[in-house]
């Protein structure tokens, strides 16, 4: 290796860390395709308005027609595509890390199932009763609840001898038996939508769809708290994370207690995972590809953190302009992630498959 391919260092009082400049750029390049769709989602509709006068009413300008518009109307919904967007990637980067598996994602595993089930029995029980913030809270509450109770089932019965013949869990498994939980709770939504009214359950069919047309600023609380927790506690164990990536020895060798170290970033993905869930209804497939996409873009060997939040946000922004703006009529977000992640879950198949093989 020659002088010229050192990467500089950077360091800053007690932190330090290697710069990659190609890695800088890709980020800055993914925060400035962000915030263009993340304008045009706002100017975009029924009553377009140029990008620019866009940015002059959120400058605190503009006519009184648009500032209801933007402010009252499109923002909360944007800024809850992005947030969302974001917790969905952070959290589906945090667990493929932890499990050093491309296929271990929020909704695969059942955490979003686990979620979905909670929102669903207090959307059911509330009887349209509830409204308001107090609703999205008790709809919030209940998707946290059922995620984290879905999330310890997982890890206990994923709980077992590993090779070295200490107990721990094992990736593979947890997937299995995250696979299986996952259809398991999909019944019971199912379930509790038949014992529910008409009423009901078109409101709950509409929620499971993951659709942001009742994106509000009551419904981006939430997402944001989610967010800013897994943003917290990874930060905090951004050293951690990466050698957990090693695997189980390595892991040991470096005095890092796994399994606790496990816990903490699991229930903060999951966490992270269940109150984006809670504020607009399962986005398929965010939390699988945003994640793979980051890693590709910035050619890292695992999942990076801060480009996996990015390339979600993009994938949901940019699903939701698609979703209002291409099709003769307007359909909820999920679908469209669905229709775009199901050909790449195909892809990670076929080639973990022919990684196998070889």
């Amino acid at each position: 290796m020659t002088l010229s391919t050192v990467r500089p260092a950077v360091r800053v009082g007690g932190f330090s860390s290697v710069l990659r400049i190609g890695a800088l750029l890709t980020v800055i390049a993914m925060i400035a395709v962000l915030f263009g769709l993340f304008a045009l989602d706002i100017a975009l509709g029924e009553f377009r308005i140029p990008i620019g006068r866009v940015l002059d009413v959120l400058g605190g300008g503009g006519t009184r027609a648009q500032r209801f518009v933007i402010m009252d109307s499109r923002l909360p919904r944007a800024l809850t595509a992005v947030v969302v967007g974001a917790a969905l990637g952070l959290a589906g980067a945090v667990t493929q890390s932890i499990l050093r598996n491309p296929l271990a994602s929020p909704d695969l595993l059942g955490i979003t199932s686990g979620a979905s089930c909670g929102a669903v029995a207090v959307l059911v029980g509330m009887g349209g009763i509830a409204t308001g913030t107090g609703a999205v809270l008790g709809v919030s509450a209940a998707a946290l609840v059922g995620g984290l109770l879905t999330a310890v089932v997982i890890y206990l019965l994923a709980w077992g001898r590993t090779t070295t013949g200490d107990g721990g869990v094992m990736g593979f498994r947890l997937v299995l038996i995250g696979i299986g939980v996952n259809a398991a709770l999909l019944s019971v939504v199912n379930w509790l939508l038949t014992r529910a009214t008409l009423t009901d359950a078109a409101h709950a069919q509409q929620w499971l769809t993951g659709s942001l047309n009742a994106a509000d600023w009551s419904t981006l609380i939430p997402a944001s708290v989610g967010l800013g927790l897994a943003l917290i506690v990874t930060a905090g164990s951004a050293r951690t994370l990466a050698i957990l990536r090693f695997g189980t020895d390595t892991t040991r060798i470096l005095g890092v207690r796994m399994q606790t170290q496990q816990a903490i970033l699991i229930a903060a993905a999951v966490s992270c995972a269940a109150l984006a869930t809670a504020a607009v209804g399962p986005m398929g497939f965010v939390g699988l590809a945003a994640p793979q996409i980051a890693r590709r873009l910035l050619r890292t060997a695992g999942e990076p953190l801060i480009a996996s939040a990015l390339a979600g946000a993009i994938a949901v922004v940019g699903a939701d302009l698609l979703a209002r703006t291409v099709f003769p009529v307007s359909l909820p977000v999920g679908v469209v992630t669905a229709a775009v992640g199901g050909p790449f879950l195909l892809y990670l198949l076929v080639r973990t498959n022919r990684k196998a093989t070889l």
